[in-house]
């Protein structure tokens, strides 16, 4: 045989082995939609939008169901039911991340969010521990935000009323409140540094949902010399590396073990403690990717649910007057504190609706199977990605009246005392739910309520109020301008 024809057997033996393999390894895998040639499924998903393609293909195969992105395999988890039941009655073994090829450029393993095993076991007790010592649901770091959001109201008070984009401002007041914690800083609104460093946060959330990301996790080799948003997404990574290095370099010049001010110093002393551990896991490229982990987190999932929780209260005004009538009922004119909340059941449910409403994490980060496993009949094997599908949770019609709808009486009963609602998980659930909850619910009412204890908020005249959220890894309303009116 001559060496094209050899070449062509071998490749197509190797095609086909490959393609036994993976039938063998994915039998009994959940059902789901018949996958074409190379591409898989992804001609049926919505890529701006895929949990709105996940919720009709569920409604075909049910709860628990498969797709294909390319050649890789992916579990769909749809509805509070079967979202529980994989990450808490089998949080040990859906406690995984996806190796995908654009994590192995960028936190290659490092971290807290694309981390995996003991790695990621350390820097989750680490950050845990650390954001508690730090004031995470304290006296200490609510006066902080209260500071805040005293330099959030001057700020709005310098537009007059007049109409403004509130997205930098929100972004920069939240990033304040994080920053303060991981390096103990604090910027300006308007400071050049803090802009850059929200932009290419910014960025990367749009690209990581992209169709070439998505394209490049499953054909790596084929895609990667191409240029497009998964080269984007690792160079806006490094330039956030270099950054956060360098004042980390400066940290462990001016670094005082008995005076540790900030996550990093924390960080630096368990690094200089001369233990096994510290060598292993408290490295510098651990600490890039979790403290960019955490800036990243910490800043666009609280800035996006306020932006929406603006936007909501500006297309209903008779619940921005309810609000606002607790408000005064409860805490006048004195500084909205967290032991309030407690006393506004009306404010309470309404925060919590725009977190429902808002679905600012509709698919989840993707979780992996970390040994084989046999959930629900099915058989999903070591290593599958697994989407638990908050969107599906947020909007489950078997625990929410009107799941489409912003209606804070979700979390009322009939004599309008607030309730709990169990399928209300914004932060996921299990071993994977997000560290930083209790410093994000703090913010949230402390912020929300201050906002609307000192401005009305109104659309500028002849403005059309759309809440369709835009494209990216998080659901964010579409940019609008508002207009904050002083009430006092």
């Amino acid at each position: 045989m001559d060496p094209v024809s050899i070449l062509l057997s071998v490749s197509v033996f190797l095609f086909l082995v490959n393609f036994l393999n993976r039938k063998n390894k994915y039998r009994n895998l959940p059902p789901g939609p018949e996958p074409l040639p190379i591409i898989g499924n992804i001609h049926m998903i919505n890529t701006s939008k895929p949990q709105k393609s996940f919720l009709e293909i569920s409604k075909k195969y049910g709860p628990v169901f498969s797709i294909s992105f390319g050649q890789d395999r992916i579990v769909i988890l749809c509805g509070y039911d079967a979202v529980k039941d994989a990450l808490i009655n089998h949080a040990e073994e859906f406690s995984g991340r996806p190796e995908a090829e654009i994590f192995s450029k960028t936190s290659n393993g490092n971290g807290i969010l694309f981390s995996y095993g003991e790695s990621w076991k350390v820097m989750r007790k680490f950050t845990l521990t650390t954001l508690r010592d730090f004031g995470m649901g304290k006296k200490t770091l609510e006066d902080k935000i209260s500071e805040e959001c005293e330099n959030l109201m001057q700020t709005l008070k310098t537009y007059r009323g007049k109409a403004f984009d509130n997205q930098v401002i929100l972004n920069t007041a939240v990033a304040n409140i994080i920053i303060s914690i991981l390096m103990d800083q604090r910027f300006e609104y308007d400071d050049p540094t803090i802009l850059k460093l929200m932009g290419l946060i910014n960025e990367n959330a749009l690209c990581l949902e992209s169709l070439m990301v998505k394209l490049y996790n499953s054909y790596p080799t084929l895609i990667g010399w191409l240029p497009g948003s998964h080269r984007k997404v690792v160079q806006n990574f490094n330039k956030m590396q270099d950054f956060i290095m360098a004042i980390f370099a400066k940290k462990g010049e001016e670094f005082d073990v008995n005076n540790q001010r900030s996550f990093m110093d924390a960080f630096l002393a368990k690094q200089r403690e001369g233990k096994s551990e510290s060598k292993s896991y408290y490295h510098g490229p651990n600490l890039g990717t979790l403290v960019f982990d955490l800036f990243a987190a910490g800043m666009e999932t609280t800035s996006t649910t306020l932006r929406w929780g603006l936007l909501l209260m500006i297309k209903y005004p008779e619940i921005q007057k309810k609000v606002q009538n607790e408000i005064e009922n409860v805490i006048g004119s004195a500084k909205p504190q967290t032991e309030h909340r407690k006393q506004m059941p009306y404010t309470d449910a309404v925060i919590h609706e725009i977190q429902r409403i808002g679905d600012i994490v509709p698919g989840s980060l993707p979780h992996a199977t970390i040994r084989d496993i046999t959930f629900r009949g099915y058989s999903i094997p070591k290593g599958t990605t697994v989407i638990p599908l908050l969107h599906s949770v947020l909007r489950d019609k078997s625990y929410f009246e009107r799941p489409e709808e912003f209606y804070p009486e979700h979390f009322l009963d009939a004599e309008g005392n607030f309730k709990k609602n169990e399928a209300f998980i914004p932060f996921s659930l299990g071993k994977r739910s997000c560290a930083g909850e209790t410093l994000a619910k703090m913010e949230l009412f402390l912020f929300f309520t201050t906002l609307l204890q000192n401005f009305t908020f109104k659309a500028p005249p002849g403005a059309k109020l759309d809440l369709t959220p835009g494209s990216g890894l998080t659901n964010a309303p579409l940019p609008y301008e508002m207009c904050a009116i002083p009430r006092r």
